[in-house]
């Protein structure tokens, strides 16, 4: 009989595991939220889905999931959630919308990050040892969460997605803010601000207050800044084994 000490952490590791694996239905409820023309149900959706990939590498390390439960890659359903929410899901939102326009161009244009994305997830220097996401991360659900409530035309959308298409294969290292150690408490409470503006500036759609746009564009300016400064600091000196 397994006695209560090994068992409570496998348990307890199982449960990790399942709470990534919400992310899918939280996926499958947007999907229907697109099909049923709820943008923004599907906007506060994206949200929960963040929330959930936040804190779910957190939590793993901290009951130790490789330790108790070895024959389970957690990082493996993580980055299936991942694609899904992150990629898939926010291209079907803009193409649904008719954010990216009419006709085969739209098409296409949906396709262009979910290829971009495909090679990125498969990279496997994606995430490097110092804690960095190389090139742009897939942030896709961000993007469409900006082009959506921002109102932009086709065009500035297209514009948009198709820089960020071209930063997946830039070698720029960006900021993991559950795992980034330079300045990691500041990032995280300013994380936790933004996703307060993310909820507030859904509230406010379509007339979002100038104060709260501020604050979300300030984040994306600090989260750019730092990953830049941290990109150039890996040039000048070497990584050190291990991160």
């Amino acid at each position: 009989m397994a006695s209560p000490r090994r068992t409570l952490p496998t348990v307890a590791s199982y449960l990790v595991h399942a709470y990534t694996a919400s992310g899918l239905v939280l996926a499958f409820l947007a999907v229907v939220a697109v099909m049923e023309g709820a943008t923004a149900r599907c906007l506060w959706l994206f949200l929960a889905t963040m929330v959930v990939d936040g804190t779910d590498g957190m939590l793993a390390r901290w009951v130790q999931v490789k330790r108790h439960v070895p024959w389970f890659d957690g990082a493996l359903l993580d980055n299936i959630v991942d694609y899904i929410t992150y990629a898939f899901l926010p291209m079907v939102l803009l193409w649904s919308t008719g954010a990216l326009g009419d006709g085969t161009s739209a098409q296409v244009l949906a396709v262009v990050p979910l290829l971009a994305s495909a090679y990125q997830f498969c990279r496997v220097d994606a995430k490097t040892e110092d804690h960095l996401f190389l090139g742009f991360p897939s942030y896709w659900n961000i993007a469409a969460f900006y082009i959506i409530v921002l109102d932009l035309t086709p065009t500035a959308a297209a514009v948009v997605l198709l820089v960020c298409a071209v930063l997946v294969f830039v070698p720029i290292g960006y900021v993991y803010p559950s795992r980034t150690t330079t300045l990691r408490a500041t990032t995280l409470v300013l994380t936790c601000v933004w996703l307060a503006s993310y909820a507030v500036l859904l509230v406010q759609a379509p007339d979002p207050s100038v104060a709260w746009l501020a604050v979300s564009v300030a984040y994306m300016g600090y989260y750019v800044a730092l990953s830049l400064y941290l990109t150039a600091r890996r040039g000048q000196q070497p990584v050190a084994a291990g991160g």
